[in-house]
């Protein structure tokens, strides 16, 4: 056997992304990130290219944080993504066969998105306009300067401080002239995508009168030189991507109609027509993947010139392709499963995709699709000697029935597990609530699993990917009957003769946070406990998290002055007294989405109540340091995790 996965995994893993796909589809590029080991510890990533059908992949940029490539109409050049000298993210250009970067752009907020003219002849760029960075003194030393909040929506997790600033959409000739601003006010315009005939730019934005309160956003469309933008979702409460038809006359969206449900949560592909009303496409058996805000973008949408439209979306814990006919029909499933898919391109003609998959035995590789067979061949093979070198944990799936739905779990084992031991089991917690575990490979389960515990992952009601009415079970709910199927899938796993019931873990991050403490305050059976960023004092929570008010009043049953007894009630920190497993509490001090102060309250009255309890606090890290953080912090929270385990388990 192998080396168990051990935190440093995430100095040793290389990762894929950003796949694009050119229009003629005998090229991919895509980026190739990396931890450069020395003393910054830094995260790198470059763009890469590779021939297709079998060519070799190559270095084809040579800076240090490259990103999101994307070929011009003609195939012959890639624009992409790289910071400035001051740091912000700039758009550059190359020729796809070679040569030197050229800098296109110049915005004092960073770009964010970009997207080439049908004609290639320029670029709509999404970048951040900060009203008070004009004609500001930058020499102003150690002075101290006020910051003014006039929003409730003032600051963002991973974006931190926004003040007045937002996004706004730009024009730019190819060749970096030209640069003019397109949409303005007090509201953020993003994810632009171009008519066929590069008259007008449809783009999502939340511009209605509740929108510091409500995390709703439109669609509207805009003239490519400028003017009036007309809204174009008219019976839709959330849009989250947006493609145009062939033809211009019509647009497909992915969006919902359900005021209290957010489109991240539960998609559905409609079909926009001018004078219609919305025409619904898929029903809540899929979910469209719409990727993670503040982290990437949602995947391509593409509607062909036959008629279909092809979406990356998720069901039942696994991801597909889906191609979904626009005059009705049954939905064909492509290709997938088994895997959790995160990046979607196809070429000009729809012809040929390539998706970003994770499986059980591996954190992600790229794979081409034929479209038309649904056949599948593996393009990259990134971490294949790490893998070879350190056996993954492998999977078993199974469902049971509990108060009307059926609950799926995944329980993962130890490479060398051998069913005449008893293993210690940890419970493991998705964060949302409304998440949900995958087909797919997971460090801090894999850590675990591999180090000799066995692991519980369970998608208990609220979690997506089943359906609307089980993903909205949870809501004003939260610790009810989702604890109670997190518990009977403990009940049916502690049965098996392999498992140890005297040495029970639970583990959890963000909601997961929050269902941790949770348990541990209404249940004795765990000997260990492990809380990454929870939400432990909703009461609090309410007026202190970026989305405290725009999710929170949603998931909890209304604003403060009608739920606070029900904010209360679901508070952990109202049941700290019943707590009696040794808890570890760690929390990133920039998370602006369950501040630290939920930790820093739940540590300081179960230290007064005497509890066993640490408080690990991670410096200028947010809530999503896990996927974003600094490689120290994010090796440190595997390694704490897995010494907490260890020192009261084992």
């Amino acid at each position: 056997m192998g080396s168990p996965i051990s935190p440093d995994i995430v100095y040793k893993l290389r990762g894929v992304g950003d796949p694009a796909l050119s229009p003629d589809g005998s090229r991919l590029a895509y980026t190739q990130s990396w931890v450069e080991q020395g003393d910054g510890m830094e995260s790198r990533s470059r763009i890469m290219m590779l021939d297709l059908p079998g060519g070799d992949s190559r270095e084809f940029t040579q800076g240090n944080k490259d990103t999101v490539p994307k070929f011009s109409p003609d195939g012959r050049t890639l624009a992409f993504l790289r910071p400035d000298d001051t740091g912000k993210r700039q758009v550059w250009r190359m020729e796809a066969g070679g040569g030197e970067a050229r800098l296109l752009t110049n915005a004092p907020g960073g770009v964010t998105e970009f997207a080439w003219s049908p004609n290639g002849q320029r670029l709509v760029i999404c970048a951040d306009v900060d009203p008070e960075a004009s004609g500001e003194d930058e020499n102003t030393g150690s002075i101290p300067k006020t910051r003014v909040v006039r929003r409730i929506r003032y600051r963002y997790d991973t974006v931190g401080w926004r003040g007045d600033s937002h996004h706004h959409l730009f024009i730019v000739d190819a060749d970096g002239e030209n640069l003019r601003q397109i949409t303005d006010g007090d509201w953020d315009d993003l994810s632009p995508k171009w008519s066929p005939d590069g008259a007008s730019i449809a783009f999502l934005s939340g511009r209605r009168d509740d929108r510091d309160f409500r995390a709703l956003t439109e669609l509207y469309v805009v003239p490519a030189g400028g003017g009036e933008a007309e809204l174009r979702s008219e019976g839709l409460s959330g849009v989250g991507a947006v493609t145009w038809s062939p033809g211009g006359d019509r647009m497909a969206v992915l969006a919902t109609e359900d005021p209290d449900g957010l489109v991240a949560w539960q998609a559905w592909l409609y079909v926009l027509a001018p004078g219609k009303g919305p025409q619904r496409l898929t029903d809540d058996s899929i979910k469209p993947y719409l990727g993670f805000p503040s982290i990437n973008q949602p995947p391509e949408l593409a509607w062909t010139g036959d008629g279909r439209i092809l979406l990356l979306g998720d069901k039942q814990g696994e991801s597909f392709l889906f191609e979904i006919p626009v005059g009705g029909g049954p939905v064909r499933t492509v290709a997938g499963g088994g895997c959790q898919s995160t990046a979607l391109t196809l070429d000009q003609k729809a012809g040929q995709a390539v998706v970003l998959s994770s499986t059980p035995g591996s954190p992600g590789d790229l794979f081409q699709i034929e479209v038309a067979s649904g056949v599948e061949s593996k393009l990259t093979g990134i971490n294949r000697e790490y893998l070879d070198e350190h056996p993954t944990a492998y999977m078993e799936k199974f469902t049971f029935e509990r108060a009307g739905f059926g609950i799926e779990c995944r329980l993962w084992f130890p490479p060398d597990f051998q069913s005449t031991r008893q293993y210690p089991l940890l419970l493991d917690v998705h964060g949302g609530p409304n998440g949900a575990f995958y087909d797919g490979f997971n460090a801090v389960q894999q850590v675990l699993a591999t180090a000799g515990y066995l692991v519980l992952a369970v998608n208990p009601r609220g979690s997506s990917t089943y359906g609307d009415d089980f993903m909205k079970a949870v809501l004003q709910d939260w610790g009810g009957e989702d604890y109670l199927d997190l518990m009977a899938a403990v009940d049916l796993v502690v049965d098996r003769p392999y498992v140890d019931s005297k040495r029970l873990g639970i583990h959890g991050y963000s909601y997961g946070g929050f269902m941790t403490s949770w348990t541990v305050g209404h249940n004795q059976r765990f000997q260990a406990a492990v809380a990454g960023a929870p939400c432990t004092d909703l009461f609090s929570m309410y007026g202190t998290s970026d989305i405290g008010i725009s999710f929170g009043e949603v998931q909890w049953g209304g604003s403060m002055a009608d739920a606070a007894d029900e904010l209360i009630k679901h508070s952990p920190i109202t049941y700290a007294g019943n707590v009696s497993a040794p808890l570890l509490l760690l929390h990133g001090e920039a998370d602006n989405r369950c501040p630290i102060s939920q930790s820093e309250e739940y540590f300081t009255v179960l230290k007064r109540l005497g509890k066993e309890v640490e408080f690990v606090r991670f410096p200028d890290c947010s809530h999503l340091f896990l996927r974003v953080g600094h490689p120290k912090m994010r090796e440190e929270y595997l390694a704490r995790t897995l010494g907490w385990f260890d020192k009261w388990l084992l």
